[in-house]
């Protein structure tokens, strides 16, 4: 039945959903598909989904209504809708798009496969499970994967989310926080590395809490021989390590693993940046000097309605300890605009520590309720303290000005410095220039005599400098990627 058939992956949200999609795709292909040359003629359609934005839901639906009309055309078609959408909503998929084959949660992933053969015997499926059961079915990483790039890999550290924050979501949709065991994702990076990766990043939706549920009642687990091997005389000496592996083990593990030469992370809580993590940044040089922080609001105020755990002075206090610690490093965050409640004060208060925090660029977001979490209720209580849009739009644009002004001075100081960049490809605008990406995870644009492949390392000289990039010149190329990159898995 699969033999000779293609699929096709649009992926929305972050970075979790992007692995995902990685792993869906090696399921797909170790079942007989191929990845289609045309999107729109695969046979397979996965829409892996996000709830975190107020236009998802749009997104979804818009998307199934235009592949219902190519399914009538093509009667053997078959679509899976999966991911945090489709946990969150359920049979609402099913009633709203009869058309869909399958519909599958954020914790069984690794059944893609199993669920597509049922439907085609049975007829449409839909299988979310509440909590994931297993190892396997915790962490995709442990799933065959088609990744996206040859020299890029993300890794699983952590699911789910223990915090309470008003505004989120993903503790409904990803569950409780789970760690993967200490040896297990050493093991992982060094195959990784033997198959020619050169950059990981550490996925979790708080990553800096990693290791915190192994001691805990519900999860209470015995260090194994690899971890102790691992993590070296100081973990082995140390019970209270040894049970509760930090962050900052894990980091350090990491980036002493040969061949990786970049080691980033996201996404850390404020409340749980520790000095052994600024120390593991500052003492491993693989280890990026890029730090995303959400600060969210500036506003104590809103920071106590939104549940965040940190004042916005404890914030600045942690933010300049890193700093203070680590050398040269780029520090970058998310900001909501117009939380319930929101007033003119309240903002004015954001606006001062997004300029005391000097941000070398922020991801803005409007707020927008999503059904099932605090925020949502209350406003379905008290819609008056809904914030008007005019407003936000004002705040968002004077908000914009502010991170912009910061971005662009951190910029303009790289002018005449020589980066190591990793290639990533031709640019989207202009196929005849080169994007690569720094330590500092700045994208550099910079003309090359001939192609580079994606995941060679060269060196640029910063000459002229944007908010949101630098332009450079090539200098040298210093290393040549040792495999072919495949093609893309993922879009959206």
């Amino acid at each position: 039945m699969t033999e000779g058939r293609t699929y096709a992956i649009r992926t929305y949200g972050c970075q979790m959903n992007e692995h995902d999609s990685e792993r869906l795709a090696g399921l797909l292909e170790a079942d007989g598909l191929v990845m289609a040359a045309d999107p729109d003629a695969a046979d397979v359609v996965v829409l892996n989904t996000c709830c975190i934005r107020e236009n998802a839901d749009n997104k979804l639906y818009g998307a199934l209504g235009h592949l219902k009309a190519r399914k009538a055309e093509r009667p053997g078609m078959e679509i899976i809708v999966s991911g945090c959408l489709a946990q969150k909503d359920r049979e609402l998929v099913q009633q709203r798009a009869a058309h869909v084959d399958v519909v599958l949660g954020t914790h069984n992933v690794h059944r893609a496969v199993e669920l597509l053969h049922a439907a085609r015997a049975a007829g449409p499926v839909m299988e979310i499970w509440d909590e994931a059961l297993d190892e396997v079915e915790a962490f995709p990483s442990a799933l065959a994967v088609k990744r996206e790039v040859d020299h890029s890999a993300w890794v699983t550290i952590q699911v789910g989310c223990d915090n309470t924050c008003a505004y989120c979501i993903v503790p409904a949709v990803r569950g409780r926080e789970i760690s993967r065991p200490f040896g297990e994702l050493v093991a992982e990076v060094e195959r990784l590395a033997a198959d020619g990766v050169i950059e990981v990043t550490l996925l979790g939706q708080n990553v800096n809490s990693y290791g915190r549920d192994l001691t805990t009642g519900r999860r209470a687990l015995e260090p194994s021989a690899a971890d102790a091997a691992v993590a070296g005389e100081t973990w082995a000496a140390d019970p209270a390590r040894r049970a509760r592996p930090l962050f900052a083990d894990l980091l350090a593990a990491v980036a002493g693993v040969e061949g990786i030469r970049r080691v980033r992370y996201t996404s850390p809580h404020p409340k749980d940046l520790r000095p052994e993590t600024i120390a593991a940044m500052a003492g491993h040089p693989a280890v990026c000097p890029h730090l995303h922080l959400p600060l969210q609001a500036g506003s104590d105020r809103v920071l106590r309605a939104m549940h965040r755990g940190y004042t916005a002075e404890r914030y600045l206090e942690k933010l300049a300890a890193a700093r203070a610690g680590i050398p040269d490093l780029a520090v970058t965050t998310d900001l909501i605009v117009g939380f319930p409640g929101e007033t003119d004060a309240d903002f004015e208060q954001t606006l001062e520590v997004v300029a005391a925090a000097e941000y070398d660029s922020a991801y803005t977001f409007i707020f927008s309720p999503r059904q099932g979490t605090e925020a949502a209720l209350l406003l379905e209580r008290e819609p008056g303290r809904a914030v008007d849009p005019a407003v936000v739009g004002e705040r968002f644009e004077r908000l914009r000005v502010v991170v912009e002004r910061s971005a662009l001075a951190k910029h303009r100081a790289r002018i005449g410095r020589v980066e190591e960049v990793v290639v990533e490809g031709p640019s989207k605008r202009d196929p005849s220039v080169l994007t690569g990406r720094t330590g500092q995870n700045k994208l550099v644009h910079f003309a090359a005599d001939g192609p580079l492949r994606p995941g060679t390392l060269a060196t640029a000289r910063v000459v002229d400098a944007g908010p949101h990039f630098l332009r450079g010149e090539l200098v040298e190329v210093l290393a040549a990627p040792r495999h072919r990159t495949r093609i893309p898995v993922t879009a959206g």
